[in-house]
């Protein structure tokens, strides 16, 4: 009865989140669902308070401050109107006749600098309508470049982004976000080439078929702003991002003495493996915040207000995040777990596999690459990393495999950025979630099963 609650429980948290009732809700509700049937009723208020709350504070101690200067350095980028400039160069310097390759790279240009998805969408979206209208490319096609630039192969695949799912297994495996790098680059052609072959492909089917770009009365006007930023001082804040990572990560804290962090207040720590990666992220992202308010001191019109608005729109991703985090502790403290995790763990010897399997089926279910890893390593990262260590694996490759199976299932109809981001184009599923699916999870799932199979065979590099 417990393994079928879970089962349950797991069920509705997909489809009530696909029904667009907010996990903030589901996570606690559902989790003492699988409770009741584990018939564990006076553990109810227990488990909830000393359980739930306590993973999901935990969470939110941990990785607050990579949410919070994201979101800060996301809308400081779109509100100097940097963003938009990055994406009108990209335009200007490959050629509108590229039209899908263009608002591909301008994704993961910005994407990969550390520009949330959201604001992402929102500046690119206006380009890509005009340029698509204009080349006459159907407009279903737009969601699919949008989501293969923002939710791929920068969000998991190339070293040194900052995005929260290259992050997350940090602590976990004492690695930093340039884990893997060869195997991250060759993963991230993989998707890049694949995803721009494929649209491109379509884009000619569809148009020799007679469909043109449509009928679409509520196609936003592109606002053309006199003061925004030339194209490679808007980029800057992106390299400082980048190289600055990179320098913290690899050169400046490594050789830090941090023997401080054996004192309990500190945690009682033997080294500061576990947090360098996290501690480097931050100082990007903060160098680069502060860059940004410097570099268009005149051009603000309201910093207060980006600040604050950055600022809020940091909480609700990390809370619903950590809701998850919460409720996949609840499920794996009980006793019907246990069979879910031998499954889980028997699927292969090799830890890649099992892991990778773990993580793309915990982020199908909840719809959250962040969410559905971080329960997934929370519950079994240490057997992971023990049964790695045992075979010889390194630790960089399991994060590699980690954050790349994150971005796989994750993207199924239910997810919130995938919803988002068709509200934001104003198309519906039927439309245009077909060259999402092929582009965010078919695709993404190629690019994993060839770095299990290079890093199997060669180790990590």
């Amino acid at each position: 009865m417990g393994t079928l609650g879970i089962l349950i429980s797991l069920a509705l948290l997909m489809y009530l989140a696909y029904r667009g009732i907010n996990v903030l809700i589901l996570a606690p509700l559902l989790a003492l669902l699988a409770l009741l049937f584990a018939g564990d009723i006076a553990l109810l208020l227990p488990t909830y308070t000393q359980v739930f709350m306590k993973a999901m504070g935990g969470y939110v101690i941990q990785f607050f401050p990579l949410f919070l200067l994201g979101a800060l350095f996301g809308k400081l980028m779109d509100d100097s109107g940097s963003a938009r400039a990055i994406a009108h160069g990209i335009v200007a310097k490959v050629g509108s006749e590229r039209a899908i390759l263009a608002i591909v790279l301008a994704c993961g240009i910005l994407t990969y600098g550390g520009v949330s998805l959201f604001v992402v969408a929102f500046a690119v979206y206006p380009i890509g309508a005009a340029l698509f209208r204009e080349a006459g490319i159907p407009k279903r096609l737009i969601p699919g470049a949008i989501a293969l630039g923002s939710f791929t192969f920068t969000m998991t695949a190339l070293p040194g982004t900052p995005a929260i799912q290259n992050a997350i297994p940090n602590p976990f495996f004492g690695t930093d976000a340039f884990a893997a790098p060869g195997l991250g680059v060759i993963a991230g052609l993989i998707m890049f080439g694949l995803g721009t072959w494929w649209l491109t492909a379509q884009s000619r089917k569809l148009m020799a078929a007679g469909e043109g770009y449509g009928e679409h009365r509520d196609d936003p006007v592109v606002e053309e702003r006199r003061d925004i930023p030339g194209f490679w001082l808007a980029l800057l804040p992106i390299f400082v991002v980048i190289a600055l990572n990179f320098l913290m990560a690899k050169q400046i804290l490594p050789a830090v003495d941090t023997s401080y962090l054996a004192k309990p207040e500190y945690g009682g720590l033997q080294d500061a493996k576990s947090l360098i990666g996290i501690w480097s992220i931050i100082v990007a992202l903060g160098a680069a915040i502060v860059l940004l308010i410097a570099m268009h001191w005149k051009r603000w019109m309201d910093l207060k207000k980006s600040v604050n608005d950055g600022a809020f729109g940091s909480m609700l991703p990390i809370l619903n995040t950590a809701a998850e985090v919460g409720y996949g502790t609840v499920i794996a403290s009980l006793a019907g777990f246990v069979i879910i995790r031998d499954l889980v763990l028997g699927v292969s010897s090799n830890p890649l596999i099992s892991e990778a399997v773990a993580v793309n089926i915990l982020a199908g279910i909840t719809g959250s690459a962040s969410g559905g890893m971080s329960i997934a390593l929370k519950t079994l990262g240490a057997q992971y990393l023990e049964m790695a260590n045992a075979a010889g694996i390194s630790p960089e490759l399991l994060h590699r495999v980690a954050a790349m199976a994150s971005g796989c299932m994750d993207t199924l109809p239910h997810n919130g950025a995938v919803i988002s981001l068709l509200a934001i184009c104003k198309l519906t599923h039927r439309e245009s979630y077909k060259f999402i699916f092929v582009n965010t999870v078919a695709f993404p799932l190629v690019a994993l099963v060839v770095v299990i199979t290079l890093g199997t065979l060669f180790g990590s590099f």
